[in-house]
């Protein structure tokens, strides 16, 4: 690290150390011990930028504490049926852990629906999916690794990927804005596998609006991506994960039993986005141990959703989900589709 970024860091711990107690507490949640690497992340979030980065820290921290973020952990979705009618329409599970230890997160985008609950009820899991990830799966694989493992690698499938994926904009830029605000740099790589030729149209077009930053982590890999990523790296001559780590989206042809590795994870499903897989059984299991550690400062858990604030979208990421909505709609045009795409509203639900 050079020196103008180790004086950035201090200048940054300094503006921090003057924040309210309230933040300061939200903050401890927030870097779990490792302050230096979380300045680092929201400095690297804005270009080094200590002013904006720590606008941008405070504007998060004040965010969790008026969205109660730090206790959403202990706030389950019940009943379990509903729950899973969640899991089984946003497709999203860790699959398992590359060769250098960072966890695998799989995000079905071209299949969930996000049609079988309240939208409060997607962001609320997924907010606990971050803060699970961050508060138990990265600290483990730190743990195991004894080395810092502070970012994910995501694979993102496109199967089943359609027009009318337009009736999720919404819902998709608000979970994305949480993220890009409150979650900064936890993604190492996207991996984008199973592309149709609706995602070849638009990431033609938004490709040359995103950071040169942004655009390095992101790879469009040939068919499932099961042969890249088995494949060794030329650079440090090892497989990106092994098989067990593959999602199941991406096995199709590889060599290896679905049903031996399921066994290894002490479950009876390879496939992670099902509540019935061991990483959303534990998950959904910590989150309830949770309520009931809580329980006895708040009176008990009813069903209904958290309603969590929505921050608004930065300008430039306003402007490619503009583009991504104005190519979805010429796309609609030259088939001579006629869609009202008004299915998901956010706002005044």
């Amino acid at each position: 690290m050079g020196m103008a970024n180790q004086e950035a860091i201090q200048q940054f711990q300094s503006l921090m150390d003057k924040v309210d107690e309230p933040l300061k507490n939200s903050f401890k949640k927030v870097h779990q011990g490792f302050v230096t690497e979380t300045l680092t992340r929201f400095l690297k979030a804005r270009d080094w930028n200590v002013a904006k980065a720590h606008k941008m820290l405070v504007d998060c921290l004040q965010w969790r504490v008026q969205n109660e973020i730090d206790t959403i952990l202990a706030k389950p979705i019940v009943p379990t049926e509903l729950y899973r009618s969640v899991r089984d329409t946003q497709l999203v599970g860790l699959s398992g852990y590359t060769r250098e230890g960072l966890p695998v997160v799989a995000v079905g985008v071209g299949q969930s629906t996000y049609d079988k609950a309240s939208v409060h009820y997607y962001v609320q899991s997924h907010i606990q999916m971050n803060e699970y990830r961050d508060c138990v799966v990265l600290p483990n694989a730190t743990k195991k690794c004894g080395k810092h493992i502070s970012t994910c690698i995501k694979i993102l499938d496109m199967t089943g990927l359609r027009l009318s994926a337009l009736n999720q904009i919404k819902l998709l830029t608000a979970i994305s804005t949480i993220d890009d605000l409150n979650y900064p740099e936890k993604t190492d790589t996207y991996y984008v596998v199973n592309v149709p030729y609706i995602f070849s149209a638009c990431w033609k077009v938004v490709k040359p609006l995103l950071q040169e930053r942004t655009r390095k982590k992101i790879q469009v890999l040939q068919g499932s991506g099961k042969d890249e990523l088995l494949k060794a790296r030329k650079t440090i001559c090892l497989q990106i994960m092994d098989y067990s780590s593959l999602p199941h989206f991406c096995r199709q042809g590889a060599s290896g039993s679905s049903r031996a590795v399921a066994a290894a994870n002490g479950t009876t499903t390879t496939n992670c986005f099902s509540l019935d897989h061991a990483s959303h059984q534990q998950l959904y299991n910590y989150v309830k141990q949770q309520a009931e550690l809580d329980e006895s400062d708040s009176p008990p858990l009813k069903q209904g959703s958290i309603h969590v604030r929505y921050p608004e979208p930065d300008p430039e990421d306003a402007k490619i989900v503009k583009t991504i909505e104005s190519e979805l709609h010429k796309l609609g045009d030259s088939n001579g589709l006629n869609n009202s795409f008004s299915r998901v509203r956010v706002n005044g639900m």
